[in-house]
C-alpha cells in the first residue's frame, strides 16, 4: 500500500473529511487564537496610546515579538491535536498511517532532512551576510535570544507539523480517495498550502509573484511526500526551515518577527529572483535528485499521477 491508500485503514467516508476539516479550523483558528486575542485585548485595554493592530508586525510590536511569537505558535498546536483526533475518533485511524506507509515512523528520514536543510538554509544566509554585511544588522541580545530559542525549539515543530499533516496528511490523503488519484490532490494541497500564507506581510512587501515560493514549496513537499510514502521529510524539511530561519534572521517585513541573531535590512523587491525562483527551480530539484539516490525512488509516473485504488480487504482493516 503507497501513503494515499493509507487513508483506507480508517472511515473514509466524505462527510467525515467535510466535518473534520470544519472540526481542525475550528482547533485552529478559534480556539487556538483565544489566547492572543485575550492578550491583546487586555494590552490595549489596559493602554489607551495603543491602537489597534492590523497585521502580524502590529500585533508582533504591541506585545513584544517573544510573547506574539509564543501566542501565535499555540494555535497551530491547538491545530495539530485536532487533526490527530480527528483522524483517531472520526476516522478510527492511527497516528502512524497518517504519517506514513511503513510499519512504524521513521525517524532517521526526519533528521537526515532536518539537518541537511538547516545547514544549506543557513549557508544561505551566512554567505549573503558575508558578501553584503551591509544589508544586515547584528541584532543579537542574550536574554530574549534565549527565550526565543525556547520557544522556537520546543513550538515551530508543532506549527510546521500541524500544516504538514494538515495539507499533506489529512488532506492529500482524503482528496486521493475522493479523486481516485494522486496528481489531484497534489495540486489541491499545493495551492492550498501556497494561498493559507495570503495574508503573510511578505504578500505585501514582494507582491503575487512570492505566491512562486509558497505554492513551490508546497509542490516540493508534497512530491517528497508521495514519492517517499510517507510524511517525515516533509515534516523534517519544514522544521529546519522555520526553525534556523526563526533563530538566524529576521525582517519588519516577514510572519516570523524574532529576537534573532541577524536582523535583514536589504530591500527585498531586489532580492526576489534570489530568494523565491532559486530555491523552487534550482535548490529544490537538486534536493529532489540527492534524495531520490538516497532512498532509490523509482516508478515517478505512477507515484506522483497514477490511480488510487481501493486496496482489496485482506490488506487492511477498518476499525470500528
Amino acid at each position: 500500500m503507497d501513503y494515499i491508500q493509507q487513508a483506507y485503514k480508517g472511515l473514509h467516508d466524505l462527510w467525515r473529511y467535510v466535518l473534520g476539516i470544519v472540526i481542525i479550523f475550528f482547533a485552529w483558528q478559534l480556539i487556538g487564537m483565544i489566547p492572543l486575542v485575550i492578550a491583546l485585548a487586555v494590552k490595549i485595554l489596559g493602554d489607551s496610546s495603543v491602537g489597534m493592530p492590523t497585521g502580524i508586525p502590529e500585533m508582533s510590536a504591541v506585545l513584544g515579538s517573544n510573547l506574539f511569537l509564543f501566542l501565535m505558535l499555540i494555535s497551530f498546536a491547538f491545530g495539530l491535536l485536532g487533526v490527530f483526533l480527528t483522524s483517531k475518533l472520526l476516522h478510527k485511524q492511527s497516528i502512524t498511517s497518517l504519517t506514513t506507509a511503513r510499519k512504524k515512523i521513521d525517524w532517521k528520514r526526519f533528521w537526515f532532512i532536518f539537518i541537511i536543510w538547516g545547514i544549506v538554509s543557513s549557508s544561505f544566509v551566512l554567505v549573503d551576510y558575508y558578501l553584503s554585511p551591509e544589508d544586515y544588522q547584528f541584532n543579537f541580545k542574550l536574554q530574549p535570544f534565549l527565550i526565543l530559542a525556547v520557544i522556537a525549539i520546543f513550538l515551530i515543530p508543532l506549527q510546521t507539523s500541524f500544516e504538514e499533516y494538515f495539507f499533506r496528511g489529512y488532506l492529500m490523503q482524503g482528496l486521493g480517495v475522493l479523486f481516485k488519484n494522486k496528481w489531484a490532490p497534489l495540486l489541491v494541497t499545493s495551492l492550498g498550502f501556497g494561498l493559507m500564507h495570503i495574508a503573510n506581510p511578505e504578500v505585501d512587501k514582494l507582491g503575487p509573484v512570492i505566491m512562486v515560493y509558497y505554492i513551490g514549496t508546497g509542490l516540493f513537499l508534497g512530491i517528497i511526500t508521495l514519492m517517499d510514502d510517507g510524511l517525515e521529510l516533509a515534516l523534517g524539511f519544514h522544521a529546519a526551515n522555520n526553525l534556523f530561519t526563526a533563530l538566524l534572521v529576521t525582517a519588519d517585513w516577514t510572519a516570523l518577527q524574532t529576537h534573532s541573531i541577524l536582523k535583514d535590512l536589504s530591500d527585498p523587491s531586489e532580492m526576489a529572483l534570489a530568494e523565491i525562483f532559486v530555491p523552487v527551480f534550482v535548490v529544490f530539484p537538486i534536493l529532489l535528485f540527492i534524495l531520490s539516490k538516497k532512498y532509490k525512488w523509482t516508478n515517478w509516473k505512477d507515484k506522483l499521477l497514477g490511480n488510487v485504488v481501493e486496496p482489496p480487504n485482506e490488506d487492511y482493516k477498518i476499525l470500528d
